[in-house]
This record gives C-alpha cells, sequence and structure tokens, in this order.
C-alpha cells in the first residue's frame, strides 16, 4: 500500500534527485568538496537549526495530543543540545569561533526558507508544518545513507558528516516524521492533501537551494 508521504516524495523526486547529484553533495561524498563551501554551509546551516528549533517549539504548543507533544519537544532538545553543540564543535575545529558563529547573517536563502517555515507553522494547518519540516530530516537522511554506501572519503569532517546522517537513529527520526504525516493525511479532504503537498514540495525547493547557495558562497548584494 502507497503511503501519503510517498506521494509526495514522488511529486518531488526531480528535485530531490538533483540534491543527490549536486556538486556540493557529490564533493562532500568524495572529499573534493572545498573548505570554503563547507564552511559557508556549516554556519548558514547553523542559522537555519536556530530556526528548526522554533519550528519544533511550535510544533510541540500545536500538537493535536500528548504524546506528538512531547515527541516535538525531544526533538527541540535533542537538537538544541545535542546536533547544535556538534556544530558549535565542528565549527571550531573548522577555526571558527562560538563568537562567530554566532555572529553569523543568514543568507538570502536561509532567511527565505526559514521565514517560509515559521510561517507554515503559525498561520498554516498543523498537517502543513509537519509537511513542510519533513524535507529536512527524511532528506538528509537519504543523502547521508547514499553516500554511507559508497565509501568514506578521507577527510574526516566530511566522514564524521556522512556519519552523523546516515546514523540509524536518525533515519528513525525522519521516519517517525513520515509516519506523523501520514496519520494527518489519513481521512484528510482533498483540499488538506493539495496543501501539505504544496508545503512538501517548497520545502523540497528550498533544501535544494541551500545546497545552491552554499556552493555558490551566496550573501547579500550590499
Amino acid at each position: 500500500m502507497t503511503r501519503f508521504s510517498d506521494e509526495l516524495r514522488a511529486g518531488a523526486a526531480q528535485i530531490w534527485e538533483a540534491q543527490h547529484a549536486h556538486p556540493f553533495v557529490r564533493g562532500i561524498g568524495d572529499g573534493s568538496l572545498p573548505k570554503d563551501r563547507f564552511l559557508a554551509w556549516v554556519k548558514q546551516d547553523y542559522v537555519f537549526l536556530v530556526e528548526y528549533c522554533r519550528l519544533f517549539a511550535f510544533a510541540a504548543g500545536r500538537a493535536p495530543d500528548f504524546e506528538t507533544l512531547v515527541a516535538f519537544a525531544d526533538l527541540l532538545a535533542a537538537t538544541a543540545k545535542g546536533e547544535m553543540e556538534l556544530h558549535r564543535r565542528l565549527a571550531g575545529e573548522l577555526g571558527i569561533s562560538a563568537e562567530e558563529l554566532e555572529a553569523v547573517e543568514a543568507s538570502p536563502t536561509t532567511r527565505a526558507y526559514t521565514d517560509f517555515l515559521i510561517r507554515t507553522a503559525t498561520v498554516g494547518e498543523f498537517s502543513e508544518l509537519a509537511a513542510a519540516l519533513l524535507p529536512c530530516m527524511w532528506g538528509f537522511s537519504e543523502i547521508g545513507q547514499r553516500l554511507a554506501e559508497r565509501g568514506r572519503p578521507a577527510d574526516p569532517h566530511y566522514a564524521a558528516w556522512i556519519d552523523g546522517y546516515a546514523d540509524p537513529e536518525f533515519a528513525k527520526l525522519a521516519e517517525w516524521c513520515r509516519s506523523l504525516v501520514d496519520r494527518l493525511a489519513t481521512g484528510a479532504p482533498a483540499a488538506a492533501h493539495a496543501r501539505m503537498a504544496r508545503a512538501f514540495l517548497t520545502s523540497s525547493r528550498y533544501e535544494l537551494l541551500f545546497w545552491q547557495a552554499a556552493w555558490e558562497l551566496e550573501g547579500w548584494p550590499a
């Protein structure tokens, strides 16, 4: 039986495959990614994660049941205390001080993506919120697993990046989010399905743009 999340993934297949083929992603996989581009990604992803934590907070507050509330509260804690600490440690190893990391300004793509997510969390339906946050979690899990299947590059930072996102525990989080989206779609009207699909597609597009922004060392024109 086809899951609703599978339908969402199929509708964004071209975008997701473009992520796998992107030179930034391929460069992590084979170790050829220039360090300045990786540094740009680390900085912008840190900014993104701050806003992603806010998204989890909104999700917890709007959760339709206590179990889902607790799950999002746990995700918020794990991201704020775990993943972000790993980012700080990685940044430090790459020569980025904690002060510099905290002072990073969101690039145009990071700002647009996070503003879309927060807007969806505040004015959209809860099912749209869940569909909007799924591409990040599920997409990184898929990328990590595909890269891991090809082996690890010699660069220790890139190898650790792959290991982190290929981790089975991270895959479990992505699967939980997929299951939530499937549950929210069950019995929902066609109009609700369409809104969820738009949210998922928009986030998928921003995920691809996020790689491109780091690849181009995107910044504000003035």
